[in-house]
């Protein structure tokens, strides 16, 4: 079995930074890409950030120069340090992990549940 959460949501003020984590654990052979999504009120959810196991990282245009994505491979975990926030932001944010669980199967996606992440005053 495999679980991944996400930590590090809040309330912050427009202009100010925060730091997600999430953690991948249990049964795990490899971990391949790892990914940021997000989902705001009434809208389909979106990429963020994406950073394969060995490349470089894949940002949407809108968070381009404000979020920075990172991962401790050995932790099996994935950041998001999210700078100047704008209330557009607001949303939440979900990690995924492309995961092989076995040598003798491919890969999956697992989600976690989401940490919610608002930015207002």
């Amino acid at each position: 079995q495999v679980q991944v959460v996400e930590s590090g949501g809040g309330l912050v003020q427009p202009g100010g930074p925060l730091r997600l984590s999430c953690a991948a654990s249990g049964t795990i052979v490899s971990i391949n890409s790892m990914g940021w999504y997000r989902q705001a009120p009434g809208k389909q959810r979106e990429l963020a950030a994406t950073m394969p196991s060995g490349g470089s990282t894949n940002y949407a245009d809108s968070v381009k120069g404000r979020f920075t994505m990172s991962r401790d491979n050995a932790k099996n975990t994935a950041y998001l340090q999210m700078n100047s926030l704008k209330a557009e932001d607001t949303a939440v944010y979900y990690c995924n992990a492309n995961i092989r669980r076995t040598w003798f199967r491919g890969p999956d996606d697992y989600w976690g549940q989401g940490t919610q992440v608002t930015v207002s005053s």
